[in-house]
């Protein structure tokens, strides 16, 4: 039986942030992928938050949020901290709203990303950038707003933020007449997560959620496991829109009890998703937006033949990540290796090494000289893109065979990240 959460009418809050939010959001398409279909044998439904005017959900919840404010609160101005979405959806806000809003960003915040928020702004916002990381913004702005007594707008730890982003889970039940078996959504603070499951624990009680996570940033999973909301010391930023060291005290509450079960996706998983959902659907997600559909295969068994949601959260992803991405999936499917080989130092070594440890399809994508330890052989980092992953074995078998001393550094993650970046 469903515990009550400590916000005691979340659901009615939801259900006026959609009133709230007529006009102002889009309500996006909840659309059959045929090919994810037929792959998991089910109805496979993709929620298209990438399609909102900021490309992503955050819009709901921060417009939700500053919408309520009071007379006295709007005219003093709001104060927001992110790197992402939710300074978009923030400024967005502020634009439509006509009220000031200051925002902090990080120093390293991309270049592209700090003028879509300036874009979506306009004169109605004022971007600061301070300090190397989130934690760093975050201060700065929360330090602003008890100075000059300004709103802050949380991220996800607020009961109009949670409710505005509910409304996706009543927007999907709207569309969908039939029964749903599960519903995939992303959790980085569990604002999205929290208002989603609330609205299908009222009307939709028997449809399993199953929160997603990267697995390098598992904050709620770890929370819920130890039974309180517990701060990650680490963790890989890498899903950016989902990636936080803690989750928020309301939206742990909320998701420790309607929460099915919480999925921790490899981030090199979430990469092979985002260049097949180019490739095979012109569909152009960020990573965090890649969760829920990377999720389906540790439940291929559990949705057979049942109808399944995923929320795509989002599609601010920057061109510039194209090569990581790529060599994050390849290192993922096996398909890309590192080695340190001790090279000999004389001619055609490397004509050698290409015909005698190769195969026909194996390409060199990564040559250098890492330190030449005597006149005969030298040390040599190089990087091999396979086109089968099996075919891995055969070339460790040649460069043993042919007296190539190699360490191979896939498996050696500081010495790798040395050498490679």
């Amino acid at each position: 039986m469903a515990k009550k959460t400590k916000i005691m009418n979340l659901f009615n809050e939801v259900l006026a942030a959609k009133k709230q939010l007529e006009n102002v959001v889009a309500a996006t398409p909840l659309t059959q992928n045929l090919n994810l279909s037929e792959e998991f044998q089910s109805t496979i439904l993709l929620k298209r938050e990438d399609l909102q005017i900021v490309r992503s959900y955050k819009i709901r919840g921060a417009y939700n949020k500053i919408s309520s404010l009071n007379e006295k609160e709007k005219a003093i101005g709001i104060v927001c901290a992110s790197a992402g979405n939710h300074a978009q959806g923030v400024a967005y806000s502020c634009h439509l709203l006509q009220i000031q809003g200051k925002i902090y960003m990080p120093k390293t915040t991309p270049k592209q990303k700090v003028k879509q928020v300036q874009l979506f702004g306009k004169s109605f916002v004022e971007i600061v950038l301070t300090g190397d990381t989130f934690d760093d913004a975050y201060a700065s702005a929360t330090a602003d707003a008890i100075q000059n007594h300004k709103i802050f707008i949380h991220p996800f730890d607020d009961e109009k933020v949670i409710a505005g982003q509910g409304t996706v889970g009543l927007e999907i039940l709207e569309s969908f007449k039939e029964p749903i078996d599960y519903v995939f959504v992303p959790i980085g603070g569990g604002g999205l997560a929290s208002g989603l499951s609330e609205v299908f624990k009222h009307l939709s009680p028997n449809t399993k959620i199953i929160g997603v996570e990267p697995k390098g940033a598992p904050s709620m999973k770890t929370s819920i496991e130890e039974n309180k909301n517990t701060a990650l010391k680490t963790i890989d930023k890498f899903v950016d829109g989902a990636a936080v060291k803690q989750v928020g005290d309301k939206t742990f509450e909320i998701c420790r009890y309607n929460l099915e079960d919480i999925i921790l996706v490899p981030e090199g998983k979430v990469c092979t998703t985002i260049l097949r959902l180019y490739n095979e659907e012109a569909m152009v997600v960020e990573p965090a937006g890649a969760l829920t559909i990377s999720a389906l295969d540790f439940y291929a068994d559990k949705i057979k033949g049942k109808n399944v949601v995923c929320v795509v959260s989002g599609s601010n992803n920057d061109i510039e990540r194209t090569a990581e991405i790529k060599e994050r999936s390849l290192l993922y499917e096996g398909l890309m290796h590192y080695f340190m080989i001790q090279f000999p130092q004389r001619p055609g070594a490397l004509k050698e090494f290409v015909n005698n440890i190769l195969g026909p399809d194996d390409d060199i994508t990564y040559f250098q000289f890492a330190k030449k330890n005597s006149r005969e052989v030298g040390s040599v980092v190089v990087g091999l893109e396979l086109k089968n992953k099996n075919d891995i074995m055969a070339i460790k078998l040649n460069m043993t065979k042919n007296g190539f001393e190699f360490q191979y550094l896939n498996d050696n993650q500081d010495l790798f990240t040395q050498l490679i970046g």
